[in-house]
């Protein structure tokens, strides 16, 4: 990412590019907050409690709720279990 003055910019964490997203744009509302948070997780390599118990933990307070909240664990999650999912509905 780069500053507005073309300048490159680094994070250590997300928490400090979130916080710079803040102070510069204005988004640091804690629901815009949170709604990042949710939209950065990936099972990857997770077990798949380990990634329920991270994504419970981000979607705690976050503005998404019943479907719209479903709908973002499915797209979050291993592709192959995603798709078995699709097959079952």
């Amino acid at each position: 990412m780069e500053d507005l003055e073309g300048g490159l910019l680094e994070y250590k964490t997300v928490g400090e590019f979130l916080a710079e997203i803040k102070k510069k744009f204005g988004l640091g509302d804690k629901e815009g907050v949170k709604v990042a948070e949710l939209k950065r997780l990936e099972q990857r390599g997770k077990t798949m409690e380990e990634f329920v118990q991270e994504f419970r933990r981000a979607a705690r307070e976050c503005v998404y709720k019943g479907r719209p909240l479903v709908e973002e664990f499915k797209r979050e999650i291993n592709r192959t279990i995603h798709q078995r999912l699709i097959e079952l509905e």
